[in-house]
């Protein structure tokens, strides 16, 4: 099966989850509003979106088969066991798409920093309101999400280095908000190593599997930029480091 994926063609954004996925497993995917043509590019997403009977709130949404399936975490969950980053057990893929949704509302903080009011508004029609929503979400939000996840992490009953003893796509995407959050505040990570340092190795280890780097290094991987979800405002970036 050659997947398809729906989402916006110049960012990262919430469809990268899906894309470390997919390049993790190893599967042919196209990557539709990206590419060009008569049934590619942005025309043909929001075609899609404008004669589905179920139609998703918005992308990303994959195409299998006959099948269309939105929402990220919903997207990982159903390619999880099919490209081996699931558990096999039922217990284990519940807790495992639990922690993929602890990400999403991770995510939804991260993004607030830099559009706390509206995201309609300008990032400039905010930057007062920006400044106080990123102090707060750097000194009490990133210790309380990444001390919870560095806990996971160690309490590891298989002393492996991955959230459930195996590469899960939670281990991606681990991956991605570590990234990501290095991208949009570097001087506030700037020791992160050492206050979370099994997620900052895990960042490591993912970023050096062979497909991954592959991945890292091509031009499927758009940039960061601030357009996107991590973005680097250096007046948001207060220079403290997580505790």
């Amino acid at each position: 099966m050659i997947y398809e994926l729906y989402y916006w063609p110049t960012i990262q954004g919430r469809g990268e989850f899906v894309r470390l996925a997919m390049e993790e497993g190893g599967v042919q995917y196209r990557d539709v509003a990206r590419e060009s043509g008569k049934r590619a590019g942005i025309a043909a997403m929001l075609r899609l979106l404008n004669t589905l009977e179920t139609p998703p709130f918005a992308p990303p949404f994959l195409k299998a088969g006959r099948l269309l399936i939105g929402q990220t975490a919903n997207i990982l969950q159903f390619l999880g066991p099919r490209l081996g980053l699931a558990p096999g057990s039922k217990a284990g893929r519940l807790w495992t798409h639990q922690l993929q949704l602890t990400i999403a509302d991770f995510l939804v903080e991260i993004h607030d920093t830099h559009h706390p009011v509206a995201g309609g508004l300008y990032y400039e029609d905010q930057k007062t309101e920006a400044r106080r929503r990123a102090a707060d979400f750097l000194k009490h939000r990133v210790p309380k999400y990444l001390g919870y996840f560095e806990r996971v992490l160690g309490q590891n009953a298989r002393g492996k280095s991955y959230m459930l003893g195996q590469l899960t796509y939670v281990d991606l995407s681990i991956f991605q908000i570590i990234a990501g959050l290095r991208y949009a505040f570097p001087n506030a990570t700037l020791k992160g190593a050492r206050h979370y340092p099994r997620l900052y190795a895990l960042h490591s280890s993912i970023g050096e599997r062979p497909r991954i780097a592959a991945y890292l290094a091509s031009p499927r991987r758009i940039p960061f930029n601030n357009d996107g979800i991590f973005r680097h405002y250096p007046e948001l970036d207060a220079g403290r480091h997580q505790r």
